[in-house]
């Protein structure tokens, strides 16, 4: 299967590469920045797999949706209108979109919407992110993607969410979800869910120590989405999680 890397030369895009040069499988056609010329590599790829810029991943689309390309789209902190832009670009291409690629953390998306459907309203949820220094989104796409399960579960909206505390905040509305990001060191990545009732606390943890495990699940995901109708999938999709 040939693939095409956008974003090559960022921690992804070179941990996506080392992990396809372990599998006979894949053929690496082509490895692209945002300042190369994309449109006169494309053509010879099955698939093409993004972790670049929110800006790159537009221009990417376009090339991948002129030409049918497959696309996995790994890159995070898009705005809502960058997302919708793109979407609309690639109707024409099956594309797996996700803010994470490991096996493990959509397992935590899996529990956490069961774990948020079943505990209800009398459960107080909360998020908490750590990620290396370097991280330039907040919070992470990982992140947004379990606040979104629980908006959904719990029927709440984007003013019901608190990012961080400070001062004298007051009592914690019972419609509030709370997403707490941290920086630090090289953490690769960390998230946890966390409801707190009365007597009783759950929390549903997943932790990364290795980039390596997403890069081996961008390249499944790319190899499921060659043979799929022109739709936006994600990961859930891919592992069969979809209820």
């Amino acid at each position: 299967m040939r693939i095409l890397i956008h974003g090559a030369s960022g921690r992804m895009g070179k941990a996506v590469i080392e992990a396809a040069q372990d599998h006979p499988e894949f053929e690496i056609t082509a490895k692209v920045d945002a300042d190369d010329d994309i449109r006169s590599v494309i053509e010879d790829c099955d698939a093409a797999i993004d972790f670049s810029s929110p800006e790159g991943t537009i221009t990417f689309a376009r090339a991948a949706a002129s030409f049918g390309k497959a696309m996995v789209i790994g890159t995070t902190g898009h705005t809502p209108e960058q997302k919708k832009l793109v979407n609309e670009i690639l109707w024409n291409v099956p594309t797996v979109w996700s803010g994470n690629f490991s096996i493990g953390v959509n397992l935590l998306f899996y529990l956490t919407q069961k774990a948020a459907e079943v505990l209800g309203d009398g459960f107080d949820p909360e998020i908490m992110e750590m990620h290396h220094r370097m991280k330039k989104d907040s919070p992470s796409g990982t992140a947004d993607r379990l606040l979104e399960i629980l908006m959904k579960a719990r029927r709440l909206k984007r003013e019901n969410v608190t990012h961080g505390r400070e001062g004298m905040v007051g009592k914690r509305p019972d419609n509030e979800i709370g997403v707490h990001a941290l920086r630090g060191g090289d953490v690769i990545g960390e998230h946890t869910v966390i409801f707190s009732g009365i007597g009783e606390q759950i929390e549903l943890k997943h932790k990364a120590s290795s980039r390596a495990v997403f890069a081996e699940g961008a390249l499944r995901a790319a190899k499921w989405a060659v043979s799929k109708r022109p739709g936006l999938y994600d990961m859930q999709d891919v592992l069969g999680l979809r209820p």
